[in-house]
């Protein structure tokens, strides 16, 4: 799912857990996630690496068919700024990322000038 996530799909959450320090992170992926538990960290199976998920309220309910809840999970893939500065992403974003600090519990994130464009400059390749 895309970072254009309605707060319908978030009125569950209770809390926003960080794997990693978020203030060196120009922005985060998040998508909705199916797992077998309102809590606890959920496994993981995309490239690259988790940075944080949220943590769903004791009324969430499971999907009837799959017996599983829609939890919200925040990821980089290894071509994303933070690990590839010069690449792809060295001005503007994936269409997915928000910057993590305006990331809050039913409240999806948005993108900003630092999420687009990044913090700090970033010096040109040598020729």
């Amino acid at each position: 799912m895309s970072s254009l996530l309605n707060e319908s799909d978030l009125i569950h959450e209770v809390d926003v857990v960080w794997l990693e320090d978020t203030n060196e992170l120009d922005y985060v992926r998040q998508a909705l996630d199916k797992t077998p538990r309102r809590t606890s960290k959920p496994r993981y199976a995309r490239d690259g690496r988790m940075v944080g998920y949220a943590l769903l309220d004791e009324e969430a309910e499971p999907d009837p068919d799959s017996g599983l809840y829609k939890r919200r999970v925040f990821f980089l893939l290894p071509h994303d700024r933070d690990s590839y500065p010069h690449g792809l992403y060295r001005q503007g974003a994936p269409g997915e990322a928000v910057d993590p600090r305006t990331i809050q519990p039913k409240k999806p994130g948005t993108k900003t000038p630092r999420s687009q464009s990044g913090h700090k400059p970033i010096a040109s390749a040598a020729t």
